[in-house]
């Protein structure tokens, strides 16, 4: 993960931990006609796989984070 990236790791992580329970259940995007919720995206980011790129680099589009 390059540094652009970590960073936007590290912002979507922050903005996570203020997120209420019962928001994170919603949907935040939708990637490849797949919708994504806030836990989805957590995990994925968490784990360092290639989707939570995706779902950074579109989640910093929509400036969300």
């Amino acid at each position: 993960m390059d540094k652009d990236e970590n960073g936007l790791r590290e912002i979507f992580l922050k903005i996570y931990s203020d997120i209420p329970l019962n928001i994170r259940k919603e949907i935040v995007l939708v990637l490849d006609k797949e919708p994504i919720t806030w836990n989805v995206a957590y995990v994925e980011v968490l784990n360092y796989t290639e989707k939570s790129k995706r779902i950074l680099n579109l989640l910093r589009g929509l400036k969300i984070i």
